[in-house]
């Protein structure tokens, strides 16, 4: 069985460290080869009927799960041909007519378009057109005066030079992101820029656009899309918000920054060409998925520090932590027995956290997995020189190519936690563009969605969370 998968793209995923003595063995991965063939059967069924074994919605009725069909436009799924063309008809006016956008949604409404910002506004992405962008702005991810004051105050630096410069009002767009349209987070943000932009109508030009459920016609986005004539978009049916990142919530922000769409699903789609075998060489998602489960039921490694070594990577950490923790941290398995299952996720990024984190993962207990993410193109940007010849400890420094010694210093970590039995393994990436970020996306959907068949638990639905929601409703309403 081959260590490292490579597909054609150029994607790879490298295990070499999650198997052999005092690790993962062969005999392990053959006892769950039974169980891994139901997994792929089961994700087959995803994908062919659109359903999961045992999947109800909150209110306990059977519900679809689609996040298989976005990587594909076609009529009657999520993505359309038409809904493309409509984004980005969207993004583009939106790229003409607006100063600045606050996008106001939380979780998989937040976090999937956050790290779509962070990837493309990289000096290192391969933009088709450095066009002019609006001032970008995220807010109703977290119930937080402070950051919405801070949005509110460069809001209004922005409003006075335009007035100075341009004689006009700064245009904002309002964009909040809600399926039900009154999840509190995003609608506190929304009420409350709407509002204070309303009001300061010397200095601010207010308008909106919507993404919501449209078969709640009367929720309150579509009531208020219909009075004020805003674009509407349509969160799809059986689509998770943390797997719609590639689904309107994501994809609106993806059209206004100028992203190619088709690129980031056609990434997605091949991706998913190559994750549909049963033999796990062959089916990197299964196969991580697999590594995983393994890892955390036999070898206590319920903790997984997912590593990218790029800045702009880390709000894709972020994004994962959600899509881990919600889809596999569940109470009961499908048969209703009390399980406990989940892995941990945690963050950690590069050079930064080897000297914040790696001391713990190499010396701290045996209960973790670290999963290493690097872009090859990060290399050969930056040498660095030495204008201080005379001080001789600097001359070691002297064409130091950044990139190199950020791939070095990852290879050194591996090797480090190789060397005392520490489970670990690389995902590469040839580049950072949209193609490859949506190769990435769905291989991590894909890998939740396999390692959520093998633990029998439920990936689709959060039963822990409508409780907090239950107990923060009833206290606001007391006051």
């Amino acid at each position: 069985m081959q260590h490292k998968i490579v597909l054609p793209s150029g994607f790879s995923l490298d295990v070499t460290n999650m198997l052999g003595e005092n690790r993962i063995q062969p005999e392990e991965l053959e006892a769950l080869a039974p169980r891994a063939e139901k997994a792929a059967q089961a994700v087959r069924k995803i994908r062919t009927e659109g359903k999961a074994k045992h999947h109800l919605s909150k209110d306990g009725t059977p519900e679809p799960v689609y996040f298989t069909r976005l990587p594909y436009v076609k009529k009657d799924f999520p993505n359309t041909p038409e809904l493309l063309q409509e984004l980005k008809a969207f993004g583009e006016k939106v790229r003409i007519q607006e100063d600045a956008v606050i996008f106001c949604g939380v979780g998989g409404s937040y976090l999937g378009g956050k790290v779509l910002y962070d990837c493309y506004t990289s000096e290192y992405w391969p933009k088709r057109h450095r066009e002019r962008l609006p001032q970008i702005f995220f807010s109703g991810n977290n119930l937080d005066a402070e950051d919405m004051d801070g949005v509110k105050n460069h809001l209004m630096v922005l409003a006075q030079q335009s007035k100075a410069l341009q004689q006009r009002p700064l245009r904002v767009l309002l964009v909040p992101i809600s399926k039900s349209g009154t999840t509190l987070e995003p609608t506190a943000a929304f009420l409350h820029f709407y509002s204070y932009l309303q009001e300061q109508d010397h200095l601010f030009q207010v308008s909106g656009a919507v993404v919501t459920d449209k078969q709640q016609e009367k929720g309150p986005l579509n009531r208020l899309a219909r009075e004020y004539s805003w674009p509407v978009f349509d969160i799809p049916v059986g689509v998770g918000g943390r797997f719609s990142v590639l689904s309107t919530p994501g994809l609106v922000v993806a059209a206004v920054l100028g992203m190619d769409l088709e690129d980031l699903l056609r990434g997605a789609r091949e991706m998913d060409e190559a994750c549909r075998g049963s033999q796990l060489d062959q089916n990197p998602a299964l196969f991580n998925a697999v590594l995983k489960y393994a890892g955390a039921v036999n070898h206590g490694a319920v903790t997984e520090i997912f590593m990218p070594y790029a800045m702009r990577m880390k709000a894709l950490g972020e994004w994962y932590v959600q899509l881990l923790a919600e889809s596999l941290g569940k109470r009961k398995n499908r048969e209703g027995e009390t399980v406990f299952y989940g892995r941990t996720p945690v963050v950690a990024i590069g050079t930064t956290d080897m000297h914040a984190q790696t001391q713990l993962h190499q010396d701290g207990r045996r209960d973790k997995v670290v999963q290493f993410l690097f872009i090859d193109n990060m290399k050969n940007r930056i040498h660095i020189h030495n204008p201080f010849q005379e001080i001789e400890e600097y001359t070691q420094y002297e064409g130091l190519d950044i990139g190199h010694a950020l791939k070095v210093a990852m290879e050194a970590n591996e090797e480090a936690l190789a060397s005392d039995f520490r489970l670990n393994a690389l995902y590469t990436l040839p580049e950072l563009n949209e193609y490859y970020l949506g190769q990435m996306f769905y291989f991590l959907m894909l890998s939740i969605a396999y390692e959520g068949e093998l633990a029998d638990v439920d990936a689709y639905d959060q039963p822990g969370v409508e409780i907090y929601k239950r107990l923060m409703r009833e206290k606001l309403k007391k006051g």
